[in-house]
């Protein structure tokens, strides 16, 4: 079942044109410095000598404009096991030669419930992540794969993400990975592409700008107001329009 939600506008309101500011900010500040902003995918480095190179094709161009990437926070090296008792766990592979600290690594990474799973024989995990990205427009983003970096080896499942409007209901991110291959372990260096923020505007053709926004205590609210919808309703998109009913006007602050 697929959801849509409409912004009214003042009949005397025409398309608006520039660029869409987009804020980013970490919900949690600690040890802060191992997330990296997101960036723009660039094709910099590929060849523009040609007039005809496929990095200077304008859809090329306009399609990457609007690709954000995240990047692997630490080192993964992780493998999948039973416990004594046949629940799923994930296996640190570095052990002690792990950079990241067992406890720190539980804080983010897990295995999701088996009832929960999409497929019964693909357990999934989950990273979560501090990031998040605030809008004052209507401004869908969507998570995908990192489709056009290349991977010498390949992971042993594939990422899912999802879509939602950053303006009426901004989240902390989180990376959900199915995995096929148990037999297989899941390797991901740091500074490793983990995935891409996809942006859409309104209108389509209006470009992304993307700014480091500050927290606020307009924000923090709004923030309390939506957060754990999830454990008490299955569709929480259904909730969108009440939510943009008590959003405050303004939530992107630059910083």
């Amino acid at each position: 079942m697929q959801f849509h939600v409409t912004y009214e506008r003042p009949e005397d309101d025409g398309p608006k044109s520039g660029p869409v500011k987009v804020g980013w900010l970490l919900t949690d500040r600690k040890a802060g410095i191992v997330f990296e902003p997101p960036e723009r995918v660039r094709s910099a480095d590929l060849n523009r000598a040609h007039a005809k190179s496929a990095s200077r094709c304008p859809a090329v161009i306009n399609m990457e404009s609007r690709y954000f990437v995240i990047k692997c926070p630490f080192d993964l090296n992780l493998g999948l096991v039973r416990d004594k008792e046949g629940r799923p766990a994930l296996k640190n592979l570095s052990s002690d030669a792990s950079p990241i600290r067992a406890k720190k690594l539980n804080q983010h990474l897990y295995v999701t419930a088996e009832k929960e799973w999409r497929y019964a024989n693909r357990p999934t995990i989950q990273l979560a992540l501090p990031y998040l990205f605030i809008c004052d427009e209507p401004c869908y983003m969507t998570q995908v794969p990192a489709f056009m970096h290349y991977r010498d080896e390949q992971m042993p499942g594939t990422m899912f993400g999802g879509r939602f409007p950053i303006n009426v209901w901004p989240r902390p991110l989180m990376w959900a990975f199915e995995w096929h291959d148990v037999q297989k372990p899941l390797k991901i260096a740091r500074g490793e592409p983990l995935f891409y923020c996809l942006f859409e505007t309104e209108p389509q053709d209006r470009s992304i700008q993307m700014v480091e926004a500050q927290h606020s205590e307009e924000l923090d609210e709004y923030l309390d107001l939506i957060s754990g919808a999830v454990n008490y309703v299955n569709q929480t998109f259904s909730l969108f329009k009440q939510a943009e009913e008590r959003r405050p006007e303004k939530l992107l602050k630059t910083k």
